[in-house]
């Protein structure tokens, strides 16, 4: 960014109090500030050293001066009543250099910061390696410091707002584009992988597709930013089956081709102990029957065999190739007491049965041996640097299950491999269904583990959320990068959302889609963030061709 000359903006006002917090401005004459400017001040101290006081405009106000009533303004309108417009704006401190706590004396001098003076307020000069995040009101970049993205200094980002507004998930895939379109990965960048789970609609299915309706004023807006205009250039798509399809294609409706369908056989299920994925709904949190859950899943494991190699299993002489026969299998020993453990009730057992029972339905098509066994039916990130998991047309139950058992599956990868180094990025909408606030479920777990331990094993999650106060605590506070967008009134004044000032919770509440609210641990006050539209497309209608295809045609 080239300097420019200082614009001068005003004066600090003398009637209200000036601290080293924050103070109040008359704008002069003919200038104009907006929300979210940046402004200097200047006061030289008697021993003549110079206090530079930077800070963010957070609100701007006019009113005239010398009317005493309300209706004065219709005399002041036509000429009777003598009286000025003024103008005068609040601004709240974000970096005194050199830290000398004083206040701005009143007639001191206010200009808008440009260039380094802006990056010494936002305290961009202090980052070495920041990321592009959006563009400010004035059209300038703005930045977040990658080092409290991928475990540096801190970790993880946490999204909130209203669903289908917010523009939640929309915001997650554009850091994730800015990020592998940056040079901040360096030599990692090429084994930098992402995992995200799509969990409404098919809108992230066309990540690698280019979007053939963005505005030109859109691609300059990723000129602005450094980055090119296109889509993502390596994306996976796995699908759960289509149910009673005996070819088992992927279920979704929207795309043909580059799909894969991802299911687990009955011997990963036995061998993985995945077992206790199954009881993962609020229900099963009410039922003591998480020992006979680990029961079942050892006696499966330690009394059966793989039998063939098309992911089948034997146990006591019966050969399982559904999850069908292997749920019929566990109530028959069951009901029959041979597989009964001690010190459980009738009444527990058979809350696990109904439960068990109750999964056939959900999980019946993703846990099968019953097909010719695909090399690609396991979700992995070794494939792509983004991997998209659709779980959109599954029932929440399934969700459940998939999420936890991929999420355990990468956490161990990533564990068993003793390297931070490249990074996985989890992205996982509704957090609130998987990692709620009250109680306790093998999913809560891991995504704990991620919170707390990602840091140091190279997992950053990327989590959103409608309700910040409906998520478990210690995931939210492990997040150093806090965004929201669009916000319900109510679930604005909650006490989570501590890291926005009372103007911008207001401002949250009107926020149109594309705006966001960031907060990083070097600003001291929220960056107010407008990013592009995607650049891929998010449906059917808006999808160019990918490198090396043709034009889809429409179906």
């Amino acid at each position: 960014m080239t300097d420019e000359a200082p614009m001068h903006a005003g004066r600090v006002l003398g009637t209200i109090d000036a601290t080293p917090l924050g103070y109040s401005f008359a704008l002069e004459t003919g200038a104009t500030v907006q929300l979210d400017d940046v402004v200097v001040t200047t006061r030289t101290l008697p021993d003549g050293q110079a206090v530079a006081m930077s800070g963010v405009v957070t609100e701007v106000r006019a009113h005239h001066e010398g009317a005493r009533f309300d209706s004065d303004v219709f005399l002041i309108h036509d000429g009777v009543l003598p009286a000025d417009v003024v103008e005068a704006a609040d601004v709240m401190m974000t970096r005194v250099e050199p830290e000398i706590y004083v206040p701005p004396l009143p007639g001191a001098a206010v200009r808008l910061a440009i260039g380094k003076e802006r990056d010494e307020a936002l305290y961009f000069d202090k980052m070495d390696r920041r990321l592009a995040i959006g563009l400010g009101r004035d059209g300038q970049q703005l930045y977040a410091n990658f080092e409290f993205i991928d475990g540096t200094r801190g970790a993880h980002i946490n999204i909130s707002g209203i669903s289908g507004v917010a523009t939640k998930t929309t915001y997650a895939t554009f850091l994730l584009y800015s990020l592998f379109h940056s040079r901040l990965l360096g030599a990692e960048g090429a084994n930098t992988k992402a995992l995200i789970f799509n969990v409404k609609g098919e809108d992230l299915l066309f990540l690698d597709h280019p979007n053939s309706r963005l505005p030109e004023a859109q691609r300059e807006r990723y000129a602005q930013l450094g980055l090119p205009a296109g889509p993502f250039g390596s994306v996976a798509i796995y699908a759960p089956p289509r149910r009673n399809d005996p070819n088992a294609g992927p279920d979704v409706a929207t795309r043909t081709t580059g799909v894969d369908t991802y299911y687990w056989t009955i011997a990963e299920f036995v061998t993985d102990e995945l077992l206790p994925f199954v009881f993962v709904d609020p229900e099963d949190e009410r039922h003591q029957y998480t020992m006979l859950i680990h029961w079942i899943s050892s006696k499966l494991l330690r009394d059966g065999r793989p039998h063939g190699d098309d992911g089948a299993w034997e146990i006591e002489g019966t050969v399982l190739r559904t999850y069908h026969g292997l749920v019929d299998l566990v109530v028959d020993r069951l009901q029959d007491q041979s597989w009964q453990p001690p010190a459980t009730t009738m009444g527990t057992t058979n809350a696990f049965i109904r439960r068990l029972l109750s999964s056939i339905r959900s999980l019946g098509h993703l846990i099968r041996a019953d097909i010719a066994l695909r090399k690609r039916h396991t979700v992995r990130t070794s494939d792509a640097q983004v991997t998209v998991v659709d779980l959109h047309n599954l029932p929440d139950r399934a969700k459940r299950f998939v999420v936890g058992v991929t999420v355990k599956r990468a956490f161990e990868e990533k564990e068993n491999s003793g390297l931070a180094r490249p990074l996985l990025f989890l992205v996982l909408d509704e957090l609130n269904k998987y990692a709620p606030r009250e109680g306790q479920s093998p999913i809560k777990e891991i995504l704990l583990d991620v919170a707390e331990r990602g840091r140091s094993l190279g997992i950053i999650l990327i989590g959103a959320q409608q309700t910040a106060s409906e998520v478990e605590r210690r995931i939210i506070a492990n997040s150093s990068i806090r965004v929201a967008g669009r916000l319900a009134s109510a679930e604005a004044g909650r006490p989570e959302y501590g890291f926005l000032p009372m103007a911008h919770r207001a401002r949250a509440t009107i926020a149109k889609p594309g705006t966001m609210f960031v907060s990083q641990p070097e600003i001291p006050v929220p960056l107010v963030v407008e990013f592009p539209f995607p650049a891929w497309a998010t449906r059917p209608d808006e999808r160019g061709p990918s490198p090396g295809q043709a034009v889809p045609e429409d179906p």
